[in-house]
């Protein structure tokens, strides 16, 4: 019987600002059902909701915490912590936006911005096409999302986009489903400060930038 993942990538050179799930089967099953060519929409749904959910829980754990005293309903006093500072989440347009269901199931009432990028087909370099972020989201933590970090293109000028807004480098958390090692690299190394929490690491690139194995478009699929 298989007790543990077989198929993570674990790059010898992992940035140490990087944090994956933990391994466990149950998770491979997770990705085995939405890396399927066959899964039907709602299960990928269902399935990648699930993983987008853990990843959220992952990234708060991430986030600083203040020591808090409370009265529970015996009468009693609890030694407990809460948070520190406002979050938002910060979505990386198209697909970045099938996250925020699930960040939303987590953190109620959470403010989101948007940001589209697209390839600039005279300089085939990441060009910001939109942008709308909450007023005050230089005094937050960002959560930012996308599902796919391929070379890292995206990512990495969404975050410059939000350094520009006055967020500090330290305040940002990148929430990510599958990424290569390529991007990683390439994007944590532009990014020091920055904390990356991604659920599966994949072989690599292939001759097109497509993440293999991968799972195809996670936009057309949902």
């Amino acid at each position: 019987m298989t007790t543990a993942p077989t198929s993570q990538s674990t790059p010898a050179a992992l940035p140490p600002s990087v944090f994956t799930l933990p391994q466990t089967a149950q998770l491979e099953a997770l990705y085995t059902i939405i890396r399927d060519r066959t899964t039907s929409r709602g299960d990928f749904l269902f399935y990648s909701d699930r993983i987008i959910r853990l990843l959220v829980e992952e990234g708060l754990n991430h986030l600083p915490v203040l020591p808090k005293t409370v009265e529970t309903p015996t009468g009693s006093t609890y030694e407990g912590v809460g948070f520190e500072g406002k979050i938002c989440g910060v979505s990386i347009l198209r697909a970045g936006e099938a996250m925020e269901a699930g960040l939303r199931e987590v953190c109620r009432s959470v403010r989101i911005g948007k940001i589209l990028i697209q390839r600039d087909e005279e300089t085939a370099q990441p060009k910001l096409f939109y942008c709308k972020f909450p007023e005050d989201i230089a005094q937050r933590y960002v959560l930012l999302l996308d599902p796919m970090l391929a070379t890292g293109g995206s990512a990495i000028k969404a975050v410059e986009i939000l350094k520009e807004q006055g967020v500090p480098e330290e305040r940002i958390i990148f929430i990510n489903l599958i990424a290569a090692p390529e991007g990683l690299r390439r994007f944590c190394s532009k990014f020091p400060a920055l904390r990356v929490i991604t659920g599966w690491i994949d072989k690599g690139l292939n001759e097109k930038a497509f993440i293999i194995p991968g799972l195809g478009d996670f936009g057309e699929r949902r």
